[in-house]
């Protein structure tokens, strides 16, 4: 999940919702669930089962779920025991990327229905496992790729199903972080598991770069069929893991479609510098988004006509990704069908990506 010091939902009392609530349980108590992810399960359903290493993390976000909802989530420090809770229905997954694929794996054997974190894995390997593991059982899984559903990126979905902006021909994403060795999110001491490089599988490139991917992909109506890439590591010393040392920046070139687009991502930008923008090109005109790509909502997009109009977008300011994320997540759950974000989609482009990445590519 991409690094953000924009405040965090000031409540997590979910909206009023007639749908049926799917159970949740989560496995991954820390700062992007506490502040975001759950939240969001609770705009769509129930959290009934929280799952941490750390007892202490489990039981904030428990305490913060009682205080928001009157009801008490159970609280462990094993999968075992969430999993073995037949009250829960879906787990979502938000713990570090070496993690993904045995969780899912027991999450597949006991019928759960999985929502995982971005990226998938650390590896190819250990992605094709957790892909074959819900495949095998027969499980609703997802990759929570939050951006799809940040309604800005909903209402330019829209204009380009519309033919708004004629042929896109290109497409840049700049997304970007400071995120120095000893990032922590709260100011206490953090395991910043995002740079090291065995249990990530990268740095910048692997944790920002999905999002970029996914959302054009997204937006295009296409998948990538090509991706090339080139990484740096120019400001940060980051410690090295079993010889691999994560990168603080890459760039990304490759096709959807007959659009060309690029991405640059990095750990080495600062906070209080725009960081965040998502450009299409058109024969009929240009679309910049900017402040859009995060885990909040809001932001701003302007549409440049060919003929040199000028217009802001409305769309939605308030509403939350992650809440939209979600209540498509369990309406999946209830029809088994999570539509053209399939498994075997996300892993392509993961497959890609990672090849990209790669120091011998």
């Amino acid at each position: 999940m991409p690094l953000s010091t924009s405040p965090a939902p000031s409540s997590l009392t979910p909206p009023p919702s007639s749908a049926p609530k799917v159970r949740f349980g989560v496995v991954g108590c820390g700062w992007v669930a506490r502040d975001y992810g759950i939240p969001g399960l609770l705009a769509a359903g129930d959290v009934t089962h929280l799952c941490d290493a750390s007892g202490e993390a489990a039981a904030v976000c428990g305490a913060a779920i009682e205080a928001a909802t009157d009801a008490r989530p159970r609280v462990t420090t094993s999968l075992d025991a969430l999993l073995a809770d037949d009250a829960v229905e879906a787990v979502y997954v938000a713990t570090p990327n070496h993690t993904h694929a045995a969780i899912v794996e027991a999450c597949a054997a006991t019928g759960k229905a999985v929502l995982c974190e971005k990226p998938l894995a650390e590896s190819v390997a250990a992605a094709e496992r957790m892909i074959d593991a819900a495949e095998w059982a027969g499980i609703v899984f997802a990759t929570a790729y939050d951006q799809r559903w940040h309604p800005a990126h909903q209402t330019i979905r829209a204009m380009l199903e519309r033919g708004e902006l004629g042929t896109v021909t290109q497409a840049r994403v700049h997304y970007a972080c400071w995120l120095p060795p000893g990032w922590s999110p709260d100011g206490q001491p953090h395991d910043n598991w995002r740079i090291d490089a065995a249990r990530a599988g990268g740095g910048a490139g692997i944790d920002l770069a999905p999002h970029g991917i996914d959302l054009l992909s997204m937006l295009l109506g296409a998948d990538w069929s090509a991706l090339h890439g080139l990484t740096q590591t120019a400001v940060h010393d980051y410690p090295a893991t079993d010889g691999a040392t994560p990168d603080d920046g890459a760039v990304l070139m490759g096709r959807l479609g007959d659009t060309l687009a690029t991405l640059h991502v990095s750990y080495a930008c600062p906070d209080a510098v725009p960081r965040r923008r998502l450009e299409l090109i058109g024969t009929a005109g240009t679309l910049i988004a900017v402040n859009t790509m995060g885990q909040t909502a809001g932001g701003n997009v302007a549409f440049y006509t060919a003929d040199g109009d000028a217009h802001d977008i409305p769309f939605d300011r308030d509403a939350s990704p992650f809440a939209a994320q979600a209540t498509w997540f369990a309406d999946a759950v209830r029809s088994g069908d999570v539509g053209r974000f399939t498994p075997r989609r996300d892993l392509h482009h993961h497959r890609l990506l990672l090849a990209a990445l790669s120091p011998t590519q």
